[in-house]
C-alpha cells in the first residue's frame, strides 16, 4: 500500500506517515487549525488493511483530547471521517473573569468532521 509519505488536508494540516509495515501506521500530525496543538508534531499510530486506514493521536501534553481518523485511500487521496473527544474546555463565567477548566459531558465533548488528505511527497 502506498501510504508512506507526506499528506496535507483541506485546512493545510500535515500528516506524515513514516511506517506502514505489518498492517500498522506510524508517523505524526501537525495541525494548522487547532490552536491547542498548532505547530506541534504529534505522534500518530494506526492500522491499515488494503485501502482502509485508521489512525489516532493523543493531544497530551498540550491538551486533553484524542482524535481518530478512519477512512480509505481512494484515487490517490486519503478520505476520512474524524472524531475528536475532549474531556474539558477552558471557559469563563463572564468577559474579563478568570478562566477555568470545565468538565464536559459526552454530548458536548465530541466533535465530528471529515478530512481529505492529498499527497505532497
Amino acid at each position: 500500500m502506498a501510504l508512506k509519505g507526506s499528506w496535507r488536508n483541506q485546512y493545510g494540516s500535515q500528516l506524515e506517515i513514516t511506517d506502514e509495515s505489518n498492517g500498522r501506521i506510524a508517523g505524526w500530525f501537525r495541525s494548522k487549525v487547532d490552536g491547542r496543538i498548532k505547530g506541534h508534531e504529534i505522534a500518530i499510530v494506526g492500522v491499515h488493511q488494503e485501502n482502509l486506514i485508521s489512525f489516532v493521536l493523543n493531544g497530551s501534553p498540550y491538551t486533553k483530547f484524542v482524535v481518530s481518523w478512519t477512512g480509505m485511500l481512494r484515487e490517490g487521496r486519503i478520505e476520512t471521517l474524524f472524531t475528536l473527544v475532549a474531556s474539558e474546555r477552558l471557559t469563563a463565567e463572564a468577559e474579563g473573569a478568570p478562566a477555568r477548566n470545565q468538565q464536559l459531558g459526552p454530548w458536548e465533548a465530541t466533535t465530528v468532521g471529515a478530512d481529505v488528505f492529498e499527497r505532497i511527497s
